[in-house]
């Protein structure tokens, strides 16, 4: 599930998402034309994305892209892993990770490591909140 911000950003993976999985994009105003396959545009809200993708994916995980559609869905309980990849770049800007979060502290297990080749990826499950 991406938000309609990520979705311009990559101009919407020119069709075709880099992990070849649905794509459930947040919008206020979906696309007039969208003429590719595997995107759906949902405009009434983050739980009701989570709901649509959860139905596709069956047994599989659902993938909330960081941002504010992370902040909303952890607002609404429907987090319940974090997955982070550091990778040794040095933006200078972006988007905050998880901006004005208000349901506080959360408490994260450690997190299972993997390192790969100039990435360390980390999954943190989501142990208490406030």
């Amino acid at each position: 599930m991406v938000g309609r911000k990520l979705f311009d950003l990559t101009q919407g993976w020119g069709g075709t998402h880099p992990f070849g999985v649905p794509v459930f994009v947040v919008t206020h105003t979906a696309p007039d034309a969208w003429p590719h396959q595997g995107f759906t545009f949902v405009t009434d809200g983050v739980e009701s994305a989570v709901r649509q993708a959860a139905e596709v994916a069956g047994d599989k995980a659902v993938g909330v892209a960081a941002g504010d559609m992370a902040r909303q869905a952890l607002a609404a309980g429907l987090i319940d892993e974090f997955w982070v990849d550091l990778v040794p770049v040095l933006l200078g800007g972006g988007t905050p990770f998880f901006n004005a979060v208000t349901d506080v502290p959360l408490v994260l297990d450690d997190p299972d490591v993997v390192q790969g080749r100039g990435v360390t990826h980390l999954v943190y499950r989501l142990h208490s909140r406030a």
